[in-house]
């Protein structure tokens, strides 16, 4: 029980680098509706509005390209750090923006910082849970995301109320700026480093104290002896290291391939879509402001629960696969679903019909952060070597957030 509390308490505190994920990118969805930031950016067009979107996720492909490059270099709890400041300052950017061109930095910057942490979380998460609970530690990761997301809607809509103005938009950007500084303070005090990253630096002795400290659940003698197993593989994997991605793709195409796969597909989803732009859906079915709003919250909640409860009950028990399949195949049936009931009740004073049609959005979001969102970070991590996963995780993130810019551009071009 030791270490499910320790290592649990751990995956609490790293998953606030996936909240920030979460919660910066939801954020976006009730600033862009309100009517005071609208005016304050001097009513941008349509392809501004896109663009606040556009660079955020650009930012995050670059952030997860560059975990490909210097993550292994700078390690686990050193990389994060480095996320941390650069997304603290994007937040103080965002939260301080007198104009469009400063507002767009300042997502572009915090984009840049998450796209680096949500690749690396859950692979410091893999690295440091035991593996009859890597599932859920492991999975908490995707919980921040959502947990982020359901913060930022709730948080939007409170502060709608607040008077016209400024205050509307930049408190709940200001929100974020406390919690990146929060992170770093705990990466540098008690958050231990990763033992299999420390092996493949050649701290042996480092890599076992951070070990026994894991793992309290292991005897002493259990422990000295799982840690020289796990030694011992990765002695081995680092006399035959692959150090080019031509080597990667020719000896382990197929799990990088899967890797980068499970990232890209889901994306076509449609999650980002519908997460950045559900207000424009709700407004045409005719919802008033508030209204809208309180919807954007229900959706987070609904994500947030969904993504816990199946952590929590069913990704260890049932497996990753599953899930995955599962999931992709409700949602083919809730998307046709939802696109109807768009289609049929958009334009209609049928409040009935309205209903069934904000049905399958929410349909949506329980089966897509139920199923995918926890399951695919985890699955696309836990298929490739420990050596080759920041390389391959990196460019499988950047597939995952350049097919989600080219699919969010249209909604607003």
């Amino acid at each position: 029980m030791g270490t499910s509390y320790y290592t649990l308490g751990i995956a609490l505190f790293a998953a606030i680098g996936t909240f920030l994920f979460g919660f910066d990118t939801g954020i976006a969805t009730t600033t862009i509706a309100h009517n005071s930031w609208i005016q304050y950016m001097g009513h941008p067009s349509k392809g501004l509005t896109g663009a606040v979107v556009a660079v955020y996720i650009a930012g995050e492909a670059l952030g997860a390209l560059t975990q490909t490059f210097v993550g292994d270099k700078l390690g686990r709890i050193r990389f994060m750090q480095m996320m941390c400041v650069i997304v603290t300052i994007g937040t103080v950017i965002q939260t301080a923006s007198i104009n469009m061109g400063m507002f767009l930095a300042g997502r572009a910057l915090a984009g840049y910082a998450v796209g680096g942490l949500v690749g690396t979380v859950p692979i410091y998460l893999s690295e440091i849970s035991a593996p009859h609970q890597r599932g859920l530690i492991g999975g908490i990761s995707g919980c921040g995301i959502s947990f982020g997301t359901m913060v930022s809607n709730w948080v939007g809509m409170a502060c709608s109320y607040a008077n016209y103005g400024p205050v509307q938009w930049r408190l709940p950007l200001g929100i974020q700026i406390p919690w990146g500084i929060i992170l770093f303070i705990g990466l540098s005090t008690f958050m231990p480093d990763s033992p299999r990253q420390l092996i493949r630096k050649g701290k042996v002795d480092k890599a076992r104290i951070e070990f026994i400290k894991i793992r309290r659940d292991l005897h002493s003698t259990d422990a000295q002896e799982e840690f020289a197993l796990m030694h011992k593989i990765i002695e081995y994997e680092m006399e035959r290291e692959i150090k080019s991605y031509k080597e990667i793709f020719r000896l382990f195409r197929r799990r990088a391939m899967v890797s980068i796969a499970v990232q890209t597909m889901t994306s076509l989803t449609g999650v980002n879509v519908i997460q950045y732009y559900q207000t424009i859906l709700y407004k045409g079915l005719g919802i008033g402001p508030q209204t809208i709003l309180a919807l954007a919250g229900v959706y987070g909640t609904m994500a947030f629960l969904s993504n816990a409860l199946t952590t929590r009950f069913l990704t260890d028990q049932w497996g990753r696969r599953k899930m995955i399949l599962t999931g992709l195949s409700g949602i083919i049936v809730i998307e046709i679903y939802a696109a109807i009931m768009q289609l049929k009740f958009q334009n209609s004073d049928n409040k009935v019909g309205k209903g069934f049609a904000v049905l399958g959005i929410y349909l949506f979001v329980v089966c897509y952060y139920g199923m995918l969102n926890s399951t695919t970070w985890l699955y696309g991590a836990e298929v490739l070597p420990i050596a080759l996963r920041s390389k391959v995780m990196g460019l499988a993130a950047a597939s995952h957030f350049l097919i989600n810019r080219e699919a969010c551009l249209p909604v607003v071009l």
